[in-house]
């Protein structure tokens, strides 16, 4: 008999991630930096490793070569040795754009080959951008216990929310007797968390039936509740999509937050520290006379001499004096010098603010972005990779600094609410 831990796992990393923003102009959403020592892939990577699950696919597409340079050989994850490993899967690229991923469906069936190369009872099929902490090994035994052909990780969700998600009706057995792709007007709150555990007969038999299925949600899950054993496997931990600025923010946030229910340490999320060459297991932080840190994660390689509320600080930050981070996610080797103020904020790596310059200026937070007003709407202000905020500039909310932007490149010291440069 084939034990659970012989599943075979795919994860899904390869979507555009538009809603990042600048965030992914320059990176994958899943290698995007997450809580100080992360990227968000090391959350499914390392419900893996914990779930003693050992042959896994990572399907890529766009922008892939952080998150490539990220996975390396799996190494960060125990994913090495004679019966383990991690393989990058990227599309079967020709001379048309339809042989490239069209849909979660679509790029399962691209890689019947890895499917069929690694013979499993099952196949756990993963996104490769959400922060949550699982058990895999109990819900494939739940699909087991079952018998299903397919069983869909599940969870409630508010009502305001669900036309985000896939959402199931199931019966008094977990059974799932209808579906609802991103509902308009809901008839339930439970919630597809895109983690499915399919028999792997069952995946490959339904993914040859039509090939312009490109969907799971849209076409391969409504079909299966027709005709076959679809469940729904209840989760009642944290979970979160982190496919927005907001929910990217609000999660960031939530680990600094006591009771918010995430702990990656506790949940034994393992990072890559020695990923593309620069060691992040770098020499303790240092705090220095006169600082002041409240209700905020400070990584290693960091130097505070000013004061840091509420935020999260990557390896190699450094807030000079006077210097007041609040509210704000900053990113590895960044630099707040002194008397700048950074409030609600996201600064990518290497990011400089110049002395007195403000990040998030003014208290009109209501005034969305005027190129990307469903990407920056509650006031937090992006600034890329590498720019440099010139001394005494004045940025306002919902506002984007593109990446490697200079002093040159700034017409004048103030950038208004909603406005990109």
């Amino acid at each position: 008999m084939i034990g659970s831990k012989d599943a075979l796992v795919l994860i899904l990393a390869g979507g555009v991630g538009s809603r990042l923003n600048i965030l992914v102009g320059h990176r994958a959403k899943p290698a995007v930096p997450f809580a100080g020592l992360y990227r968000i892939i090391d959350f499914s990577l390392s419900n893996v490793m914990n779930s003693g699950l050992t042959k896994v696919g990572v399907l890529t597409q766009y922008k892939p070569l952080s998150l490539m340079r990220h996975i390396g050989g799996g190494e960060a994850w125990d994913f090495t040795g004679r019966t383990r490993g991690v393989k990058i899967l990227p599309p079967r690229t020709g001379e048309k754009e339809s042989d490239w991923y069209r849909g979660t469906a679509d790029a399962i069936r691209q890689n019947i080959d890895f499917i069929e190369a690694n013979p499993s009872r099952e196949t756990l099929v993963l996104s490769g951008d959400h922060i949550y902490h699982m058990d895999f090994d109990a819900m494939i035994e739940f699909h087991r216990h079952k018998k299903a052909d397919v069983t869909i990780g599940m969870m409630v969700v508010p009502k305001s929310q669900i036309h985000q998600f896939g959402a199931g009706i199931v019966d008094d057995e977990n059974k799932v007797i209808d579906w609802e792709e991103k509902p308009s007007v809901p008839r339930t709150n439970l919630a597809s968390m895109g983690i499915y555990v399919f028999d792997t007969r069952y995946l490959l038999r339904a993914l040859a039936l039509d090939r312009n299925e490109h969907d799971f949600g849209m076409h391969i899950v409504p079909r299966a509740i027709v005709q076959d054993r679809v469940y729904a496997y209840p989760f009642y931990g944290y979970w979160r999509d982190v496919g927005t600025i907001q929910s990217y923010w609000e999660a960031n946030m939530d680990v600094i937050r006591e009771g918010s229910g995430i702990s990656p340490q506790e949940w034994g999320i393992r990072p890559n520290v020695s990923a593309d060459g620069r060691p992040m297991d770098r020499a303790p932080a240092r705090f220095l006379s006169g600082c002041q840190v409240q209700s905020s994660m400070i990584s290693a390689g960091s130097v505070i001499e000013g004061t840091v509320i509420n935020s999260i600080l990557s390896p190699g930050v450094r807030v000079e004096q006077g210097a007041v981070v609040r509210d704000s996610v900053i990113f590895e080797d960044a630099v707040i010098e002194q008397g700048a103020l950074v409030d609600l904020a996201i600064c990518d790596k290497r990011v400089r603010v110049g002395k007195n310059a403000v990040v998030g200026f003014g208290d009109n937070k209501d005034i969305p972005n005027k190129k990307h007003p469903t990407h920056l709407y509650t006031g937090i202000t992006l600034i890329g990779k590498e720019a440099a905020v010139p001394a005494g500039m004045k940025i306002g909310r919902n506002c984007t600094v593109g990446p490697q932007q200079r002093g040159s490149e700034y017409s004048d010291l103030f950038l208004r609410d909603g406005d990109s440069l």
